[in-house]
């Protein structure tokens, strides 16, 4: 009798063949490559430094895998960030060991809170000096791995070149299972330089794993949605990553249940379908539809501080959640928690939920976004609304915009009527250009929108040489209001006066044309023109609109 753990993969003659005689002049830095390019990798991020020249010389003579560098690698991390989250492939991420591997930080912690899967080489110190030991070694940190640990879905540490290809592809599949997320492998520099002695490693084994809701949570939530009255369902970034949005649609038309989207959740749900209640969870009349519904169909997400309208959200009815990371079941409120990747979640709900009908829920619906535009109608937001219209103009409708944390993307967060991507899960300033440029190597046949304001474009500033170099379409608006425009909105409202808000700044669009990067001056009443145009030319291009503008008032 033989069962499926005794079958054994046979090698072809092929592979016997590069065994016996592998290429000459190999190293550790050609088993990453190689274990990389086995399993799917087609790029690679990062920004060289000393102990990963290893990994950096086998790139120079592999034609496996194309590298982009940038100018930082916080930048570098963010741009594979973006390249996951459009492509839903694994990004790797080589940098160098201490300063190198820890300015990524804050890059893996925005890919962690947005599900992005990001797979970080980097260098060690010496095998010698592993261990927490003061060696004195260059870059050196007691424990490097251990700074990641709280970052990372998963930390990897390689000794010996044998463990390199068992070490990457144990990192790949941990960065596609549910709930996708940054993972980080260390490798010694002298693991990295030493001569090769394995041969050249092709197929790699590293599946994801699935992750199924159990019949009887499925049951349960079946009968609470099919009983209900007034329910509703939050859709989250979960809908989104699993490509679900078919299946929510379904379901939503089937219970007939409103549909509300947060922001990583924005494109789950047709934004002028009669059940769309949009974005507008910083509403309180959105907050106070959704603590009506006697059952809540949250459908990945954690309801944390943005989909909560900053925790004021009560509910009165029961919740069901459906979400991949189970450290965010019940996390804020008490509900039925399904532990399954949405997708899975949502067909299994499909087959089970009774069909419902309510007559009155478009209405219901209807009346919840007349009261919000009346809101923000009372409060001479004209120009913001204009703006963003403008913007939502120019661009190409599957044309994907990445925005930093700035004022228009507070707006954008409620008000953009598709898809986004911002750095709204861990909130670190200089995202958008960064990730832009990762969007345009993921599909260079598309035009990429990143949007800053003049203090967040300072922090990727530099970038403009990389999207120069690698000649990326991608247009930069950078709106300049003088400072931290949001920050100083809070600091005035708070405490009436601001302090570390306003800065010196430079001439963006003479800085852009130094790198050979073609800018314009824009106005708000010409922006939908001049951001076109930039749009449609190919390679980078800056546009520059100075206003001043006003977040509308919290409810």
């Amino acid at each position: 009798m033989t069962h499926d753990h005794d079958l054994v993969l046979r090698p072809t003659d092929r592979q016997t063949e590069a065994a016996l005689n592998p290429p000459p002049g190999r190293t550790g830095g050609d088993l990453v490559v190689e274990a990389l390019a086995g399993l799917g990798a087609s790029t690679v991020f990062g920004l060289p430094g000393q102990h990963a020249l290893g990994l950096f010389d086998a790139l120079r003579r592999s034609d496996l895998l194309r590298y982009v560098g940038l100018r930082t690698e916080q930048n570098a991390g963010f741009a594979a960030d973006a390249y996951g989250r459009v492509s839903g492939e694994v990004a790797p991420l080589f940098v160098s060991t201490g300063p190198g591997a820890l300015l990524t930080l804050p890059a893996l912690q925005e890919a962690a809170a947005a599900s992005a899967p990001v797979l970080v080489v980097s260098s060690q110190v010496p095998v010698a000096g592993l261990g927490g030991g003061r060696h004195g070694y260059l870059h050196e940190l007691p424990d490097q791995k251990a700074v990641f640990r709280d970052v990372v879905k998963s930390v990897h540490t390689v000794r010996t070149q044998s463990q390199i290809p068992s070490a990457i592809a144990a990192a790949w599949e941990s960065a596609l299972s549910v709930p996708h997320g940054p993972v980080y492998v260390e490798i010694p520099q002298d693991v990295l330089l030493a001569p090769a002695r394995l041969p050249v490693v092709t197929a790699a084994d590293a599946m994801p794993h699935e992750l199924a809701p159990l019949p009887e949570l499925t049951a349960l939530a079946a009968d609470l949605l099919t009983k209900a009255e007034r329910p509703v369902i939050i859709a989250g970034g979960g809908v989104v990553r699993a490509d679900a949005a078919g299946k929510l649609r379904a379901l939503a038309e089937r219970i007939d249940a409103p549909v509300v989207c947060t922001v990583g959740g924005k494109g789950a749900f047709p934004w002028e379908h009669p059940l769309s209640l949009q974005s507008w969870l910083e509403d309180r009349h959105t907050t106070a539809f959704l603590e009506d519904a006697d059952v809540l169909l949250v459908v990945g997400s954690g309801l944390g501080e943005m989909s909560s309208n900053y925790h004021t959200f009560a509910p009165r009815g029961r919740i069901v959640q459906v979400e991949a990371d189970a450290g965010k079941l019940e996390s804020n409120h008490p509900a039925i928690g399904l532990h399954a990747d949405a997708r899975l979640a949502l067909q299994a709900l499909l087959e089970t939920v009774g069909e419902r009908t309510d007559e009155q829920a478009a209405g219901r619906v209807a009346e919840v976004l007349t009261a919000v535009r009346e809101r923000l109608d009372s409060q001479e937001l004209a120009l913001e609304q204009r703006v963003l219209a403008a913007i939502r103009d120019a661009l190409p409708r599957k044309a994907p915009s990445f925005w930093d944390m700035t004022i228009l993307a507070y707006w954008a967060w409620s008000a953009w009527p598709g898809p986004l991507h911002s750095a709204q899960g861990a909130g670190g300033l200089g995202y958008a250009y960064p990730a832009a440029l990762g969007a345009a190597v993921a599909d260079p046949t598309t035009p990429v929108l990143a949007v800053s304001g003049d203090g967040g474009a300072l922090y990727s500033i530099a970038e403009l040489a990389t999207a120069k170099q690698e000649s990326l379409n991608v247009t930069w608006l950078i709106v300049d209001d003088g400072g931290y425009g949001i920050l100083r909105e809070y600091m005035t409202d708070t405490f009436g006066d601001t302090e570390g808000t306003e800065l010196t700044r430079p001439d963006f669009v003479a800085l852009a044309e130094s790198f050979g990067v073609p800018g314009v001056r824009t106005s708000p009443e010409a922006l939908r023109e001049d951001l076109a145009a930039a749009l449609a030319a190919p390679g980078p291009r800056v546009v520059v609109l100075p206003a001043l503008l006003r977040m509308f008032k919290p409810s």
